[in-house]
């Protein structure tokens, strides 16, 4: 609005971002809200960092090699920077994330190129951060553990995040594993208020979403404050998130198995809309092998919880993380991961080397274990892990499930969606007319990363024909 006189506000100068985004779905949550908070200075997406006024690198530390590939990106972008700079063109260069929180210092002495690091924590100072970046000789840093929560500084007006939506309700960790970084990365465990994550899931809601995934790096040891003044659970905030209308599906991840407490478990049995598909980080079947990791639990103990759930929930599939080769691990606690590998069975799994992880426990700890050994042990872990991926897949044969439908598939005329196990699936169908619903779908065909299938008669598919789908990458 202008008075007579007055010339009105011009809009904030056409520019483009792009995010490069590494790691976890914490980080692809994390990328999204960098955007919201930059969009009012007028960035816009960019395809590819050829086309972009500001490239954000937003970084994992917990993948093997992440320093190393977080440099080679920047030896690449520095070249774009002088082809900018050579044509009078400014290329603002952040990096973000967990590398960032914990390699500050280094990035910019090894890449004094970078204008801006920024930790996990600071992100809601961005525009900030860039108008300083503007000025400053140096690059802008900002890696504290601020007091104040950046949830409550973070726009309210979100770019849709499409059909299914990421929600962090938690961050930070108070667990300390021997191998992990994410306690002095990401900091203390800290919970998001329920009513705050409840109003930013009918937003998200409102905005397109119908599947909401809760996110934290130990999302089950949520207890943010409800709006009685009490501490909820994790399982209390899924029972008002399944009364949100339009809210077709819930998911978390990813848990410990140290906080699935009997209500969150309870809670798998009475509503439908929280799906039969949850991470639950193992890591070992050794005893000896997680007291090392300092995980705070045994295999019983994991057992146990695993029986409780199944009871809960009788198709509930499980998925979980696997560490091989961590310091001291014998021929004979290896044996004992795959025998549990083998009695609980995981539909998927991710397997990974244990690699050192500066300044964490294990990474001085003596008895280091053999590349070449790790290697061995990896390769059988995963040949085990996807005989099982398969198997679970075609078990799905036969079976007309309900199936979230997301997007267009790879072909004309074929939509694609998900299954309640978390599977790609691909019909065919008006992937316009589907979107958003939940269907159901005849499997016909399991392949080694995703299913396919037909419309159920009920809506339509019995005359239509599979398309074979090949495997994703």
């Amino acid at each position: 609005m202008t008075t007579e006189g007055q010339a009105p506000l011009a809009p904030p100068a056409r520019k483009r971002l792009f995010i490069r985004t590494w790691g976890c779905q914490m980080n692809v949550y994390d990328s999204a809200r960098m955007a919201d908070v930059l969009a009012p200075l007028g960035y816009a997406p960019a395809e590819a960092p050829e086309g972009a006024d500001m490239v954000i690198l937003n970084t994992c530390h917990i993948r093997e090699k992440a320093s190393e590939k977080l440099f080679s990106e920047l030896g690449r972008l520095r070249e774009l920077k002088k082809e900018k700079a050579s044509s009078g063109e400014k290329l603002v260069l952040a990096v973000a994330g967990c590398v960032a929180q914990a390699e500050g210092a280094e990035i910019t002495a090894r890449a004094p190129w970078v204008d801006i690091v920024l930790g996990p924590q600071t992100y809601h100072k961005l525009p900030e951060m860039v108008a300083r970046a503007s000025r400053a000789a140096g690059a802008v840093i900002e890696t504290d553990f601020p007091v104040e929560d950046k949830f409550d500084h973070l726009p309210e007006v979100a770019a849709p995040q499409g059909v299914t939506a990421f929600l962090t309700v938690q961050e930070g960790c108070d667990k300390f594993c021997s191998f992990c970084v994410v306690p002095y990365t990401r900091g203390a465990e800290y919970s998001r208020p329920a009513a705050a994550v409840l109003a930013e899931a009918r937003r998200l809601v409102a905005a397109g979403a119908r599947e909401i995934a809760l996110l934290g790096q130990n999302v089950n040891a949520y207890h943010g404050e409800g709006p009685d003044g009490r501490a909820w659970g994790l399982g209390r905030l899924l029972r008002e998130m399944a009364d949100i209308p339009g809210l077709l599906r819930l998911r978390y991840t990813t848990s410990h198995p140290r906080d699935m407490d009997d209500d969150l478990i309870a809670a798998h049995a009475e509503l439908p809309m929280l799906m039969p598909f949850l991470h639950l980080p193992v890591q070992s079947g050794s005893d000896r092998v997680l007291q090392a990791m300092n995980r705070g639990h045994g295999v019983a103990e994991f057992r146990r919880v695993v029986e409780k759930l199944r009871a809960a929930r009788p198709d509930l599939a499980l998925s979980s993380d696997f560490i091989v080769g961590h310091p001291g691990e014998t021929a004979a606690d290896f044996a004992a991961t795959m025998a549990l590998v083998r009695e609980v069975e995981f539909p998927l799994a991710y397997s990974f080397k244990y690699s050192p992880r500066p300044g964490t426990p294990a990474a001085g700890a003596p008895h280091q274990v053999p590349e070449a050994e790790k290697d061995a042990r990896l390769q059988a872990l995963q040949a085990l892990l996807r005989e099982q991926q398969a198997g679970f897949n075609r078990s799905r044969v036969g079976m007309t499930m309900q199936v979230l439908i997301s997007g267009p598939g790879r072909h004309p005329g074929q939509a694609a969606g998900r299954s309640p196990w978390l599977q790609p699936v691909h019909l065919p169908g008006d992937a316009a007319a589907l979107l958003g619903r939940e269907v159901p779908v005849t499997i016909l065909a399991a392949h080694p990363n995703s299913l396919s299938g037909l419309l159920a008669a009920s809506e339509g598919g019995h005359n239509a024909q599979p398309r074979e789908e090949p495997a994703p990458a």
